[in-house]
């Protein structure tokens, strides 16, 4: 099965939060994982500033980070190609999401996913709205 993660919910893998062991258990079942490549910078974000909030010590923060970027050696990243842009504006057009989040739907429909996983309740309900399969995780 190709699973999308978007970034709240590749985060989890990352940061012990509500939900982290259901997507460790999607993951344990996918036999590919995609990503946008403007993941990358959303989960080093949210470490980064729980690194600050002093939520993380360096050293964890340190460990997540080598780990998002083993798993994304192991991941197919998909880029902002023209498609993908033409799909974003057509959901930015059709529902009320942040630019980042309409690049999310927009490259998992691209990659043609399987199942599309996020913790985004928004993002959510366009990409099932745009035909997508989504499993919701929780806020964390």
């Amino acid at each position: 099965m190709n699973v999308f993660l978007d970034s709240s919910a590749l985060a989890k893998r990352y940061m012990e939060e509500p939900g982290s062991d259901r997507l460790e258990e999607i993951l344990a079942s996918a036999s590919a994982l995609g990503v946008s490549v403007v993941c990358v910078t959303e989960v080093i974000s949210a470490l980064a500033r729980r690194r600050r909030e002093r939520k993380l010590l360096p050293q964890q923060y340190l460990k997540a980070k080598q780990a998002l970027f083993e798993d994304i050696e192991e991941a197919s990243v998909i880029n902002l190609t023209d498609q993908v842009v033409a799909r974003a504006v057509a959901l930015l057009e059709r529902w009320p999401l942040r630019s980042s989040d309409s690049l999310h739907v927009a490259s998992a429909a691209e990659w043609s996913a399987d199942l599309l996983v996020s913790a985004d309740d928004r993002q959510c309900r366009a990409a099932r709205g745009y035909g997508l399969r989504v499993e919701q995780l929780p806020v964390g």
